[in-house]
């Protein structure tokens, strides 16, 4: 059977938790794995409405193969958002579960949703504080991994479904809450905190020179700091210093980082326009926003610091592009809202 009328059949029996699911599952994900990319994006559209409708012990099962036909070439910009969404629904049902759980297991740890399964001894716990939506809460729950994993894959993989997103921020900190109770979610969270297309303002403090850069697919600082020593090291009108060889910056862009993979070390410290460090570990979303522009001040390095070169995110590539320079006096309005770093 061709894929397109197999993916019609399995949703079929998703959304009405028809037993023919098990056995059409698997002959899915055997079709799927000699599919073109065309095929797997004419039969997608299909897929994300079973993601969307089905009961969530089943719609997190069409996620999981979701996440892997976009790994395998097919486009996930016109089935990201259904995806997103429905992660959503289901987080806030697990969210509810998990407070259920915590009223009425007389504090015993919730089951663990990778480990365990739903149970007729789960469900009576949950139930008289969920009601008619006991049910789905359990589901969601033991859900949630499979939905958390489609959900990485589709925001790494479409810069057009992250910069779509509509309530980011609640959907961010929804993800932070799941995060307490599944690890993958804190990923999750931080791609629902991608910029793309985000001007920063790069302060040298010593130099008084800066630049805009914008910036896109960026997971974490470490990133960001690689691309900006990248971007502005050993180049016109650029900083002086030990630029970081081509093959590590392009770990830091789209290449996949080498086994064993090369250690970089830190050029700056990176500081806020309050003065503030600028963690590694966070996200450029956590710099302070200063009349309307992201501030990115650089520092020597109080200390060697150094980390190995790869993404978080390896499935995203992420860029940064210098936009222009300004000289000192260009700077003269900035520099008084600039704070001394405060360590």
């Amino acid at each position: 059977m061709s894929l397109q009328p197999l993916a019609d059949r399995i949703v079929r029996a998703a959304v009405v938790e028809d037993r023919s699911f098990g056995d059409l599952l698997p002959q899915l994900m055997q079709a799927s794995q000699t599919a073109s990319p065309a095929e797997l994006n004419a039969a997608l559209p299909r897929l994300a409405e079973g993601v969307a409708e089905a009961p969530p012990n089943l719609g997190g099962w069409l996620a999981v193969v979701t996440g892997a036909w976009i790994e395998n070439g097919a486009d996930p910009a016109p089935v990201g958002q259904a995806v997103v969404h429905r992660i959503s629904e289901v987080t806030a049902a697990a969210l509810a579960f998990a407070n259920a759980w915590e009223q009425g297991a007389g504090g015993k740890p919730p089951p663990d949703m990778q480990e365990e399964q739903p149970s007729q001894q789960v469900f009576e716990t949950v139930a008289p504080h969920l009601g008619d939506g006991a049910v789905t809460a359990m589901m969601s729950w033991f859900a949630l991994p499979q939905f958390a994993m489609s959900g990485c894959t589709a925001l790494q993989m479409a810069p057009s479904v992250r910069a779509g997103l509509a309530d980011r921020d609640f959907l961010a900190f929804s993800a932070g809450q799941a995060a307490r109770h599944l690890g993958q979610m804190d990923h999750y969270q931080a791609l629902l905190r991608v910029l793309d297309g985000e001007r920063l303002l790069v302060l040298d403090r010593a130099s008084r020179k800066g630049w805009t850069v914008t910036i896109g697919g960026i997971g974490d600082n470490f990133q960001l700091h690689v691309l900006l020593a990248g971007a502005l090291i050993g180049r016109p009108g650029g900083l002086a210093g030990d630029r970081p060889a081509p093959e590590v910056i392009a770990c830091f862009l789209d290449a996949d980082a080498p086994p064993g993979p090369p250690v970089i070390s830190s050029p700056w410290n990176l500081v806020d326009a309050h003065g503030e460090w600028i963690w590694n570990e966070g996200v450029p979303a956590d710099i302070p926003v200063v009349n309307g522009t992201r501030v990115v001040v650089l520092d020597p390095p109080p200390y060697e610091r150094t980390f190995p070169a790869g993404r978080r995110f390896p499935l995203m590539p992420g860029t940064l592009r210098v936009e222009g320079m300004h000289l000192p006096e260009d700077l003269d309005a900035w520099w008084p809202h600039i704070a001394a770093p405060t360590r």
